[in-house]
């Protein structure tokens, strides 16, 4: 799918205060609530499907004689927009400003004051069947459900895309999951932090814990489920206690076989402690997306900013920024046959940017666009880059909760485990953490290629030795 656009307009035309409506193509003026409508536009197109030819900002609708607005109305493919071609409506509302911490999410029924705008227009509109509320920190979706005696809105886990029903993601096993975008990501692992630290009252390192062990779920799920895939959640099941039990039954199992999988990482009292309800919240935030055919780039930085909001810091760590991490993979430029090491890995940022390039290198090999890549493409890829990261990426950190961070953070970027290791490299080959045996034999000296590093100069720690 390609979208059109006006080439008449370009960044350097865009005088301060300005920004490029999504939709149009045209100058709008810049807001914080016209940035809120431009997201949520771009990812009704890249995610949804939606054109925006069938799209409409500011769209009116008269509800018991006043005039409201859509923020976003979007018409049934190829009719004129009108009330009556209308099909989902989209209300958008400035970013709250929140601080650094994790920020409470208010559940439907607390909600209910700022939806009645979305409800009424639901209600006068009788073809519109979907709506949306959303400030970029919560999302509220209605589905309308008319009886001949009544019409009542409904709280569903997502909206359908563009050629689906709500009836096919009941059917969930075989629900089709859609590439998440850098922003769309980035929002989706924030809103679950967000809930499991801010409404369950977990403290943040055990919050994000319980989030990675959902991660590892996710990908789990992804490489070995097939079509029946069990990290699912009908569009309804997170709204009711015996929805939320069902979700449950199918994610327990899953986390044991991770357990079993990842046995270095993972201990056998390892468990998930979530309750009901912020595990039906946390599965359907994260169900929605394909990870493995996710950007790269998009899964690293949504990653990073939950790993960056809880583990840095405590012994000196401050993680490299992206750009010198891309820049000193680009000057390096590692080689299939060569062998990597970070021997202060952190979260893998530099151990993930080689494997992010040595796909790049892969694919353009094959030259085959990613938009076009088949499922023959997109594995010969993947297999080639899961060979390299087993033989040939190093990683160790004298943190051992880092160290799983990493090896999240390395599933996510190519399906491989690398070798990552507990360990201190300042006394290596010396050492008595855990892993230290493991590497000597591994990673002996002079049989690296490549190091990329950033040692912890936190002055935090006293050296005394």
């Amino acid at each position: 799918m390609v979208k059109e656009t006006n080439t008449l307009l370009d960044e350097a035309t865009i005088d301060d205060g300005n920004i490029i409506d999504y939709i149009t193509n045209e100058k709008k003026k810049d807001s914080s609530k016209e940035k809120v409508r431009q997201r949520i536009a771009q990812t009704l197109f890249e995610e949804y499907g939606i054109l925006t030819e069938d799209m409409q900002a500011d769209f009116p609708v008269r509800v018991n004689g006043r005039r409201k607005t859509v923020d976003i109305a979007i018409f049934h493919h190829g009719h004129e927009h009108t009330v009556l071609n209308m099909s989902r409506a989209v209300i958008c509302r400035p970013e709250p400003q929140v601080g650094k911490g994790a920020t409470r999410l208010r559940d439907y029924s607390e909600a209910k004051r700022d939806l009645e705008d979305l409800e009424d227009i639901m209600s006068e509109v009788d073809s519109c069947l979907y709506g949306l509320w959303t400030n970029n920190l919560e999302f509220y979706y209605l589905e309308k459900e008319q009886t001949r005696f009544d019409v009542r809105m409904k709280p569903v886990g997502d909206w359908p895309v563009v050629d689906e029903s709500l009836d096919q993601q009941d059917r969930g096993s075989r629900i089709r999951t859609r590439r998440g975008e850098p922003e769309t990501l980035r929002i989706a692992f924030r809103r679950c932090h967000n809930f499991i630290h801010g409404n369950e009252g977990m403290p943040k390192d055990a919050a994000f814990w319980q989030f990675l062990y959902l991660i590892f779920c996710k990908m789990h799920d992804e490489k070995f489920s097939g079509n029946q895939r069990r990290f699912w959640v009908g569009p309804y099941e997170q709204f009711d206690e015996q929805g939320r039990k069902e979700i449950r039954k199918r994610i327990m199992p899953l986390f044991e076989e991770v357990k079993q999988q990842y046995k270095d990482i993972f201990r056998s009292n390892d468990e998930i402690t979530l309750s009901d309800r912020a595990l039906a919240f946390m599965v359907s935030e994260l169900a929605k997306y394909d990870f493995t055919r996710s950007n790269v780039d998009a899964k690293g930085a949504a990653y990073q900013e939950i790993v960056g909001t809880n583990l840095r810091g405590d012994r000196g760590q401050y993680f490299t920024p992206k750009g010198v991490v891309t820049l000193a993979a680009q000057i390096l430029d590692p080689q299939e046959n060569e062998r990597i090491l970070d021997p202060a890995c952190g979260t893998g940022g530099f151990l993930v940017a080689t494997l992010k390039d040595l796909m790049d290198k892969f694919r353009a090999e094959r030259n085959v666009p990613v938009q076009l890549e088949d499922t023959q493409d997109f594995l010969a890829v993947h297999d080639r880059l899961r060979t390299f990261a087993e033989k040939n990426v190093f990683g160790a950190d004298f943190d051992r909760f880092l160290i799983k961070a990493t090896q999240m953070n390395m599933v996510m970027a190519g399906d491989g485990h690398g070798h990552l290791y507990h360990m201190n490299s300042l006394e290596y080959p010396a050492g008595e953490l855990g892993d230290t045996a493991r590497a000597r034999k591994d990673i002996p000296f002079e049989s690296i290629d490549v190091i990329m590093t950033n040692p912890p100069f936190g002055s935090d720690i006293p050296i005394t030795d």
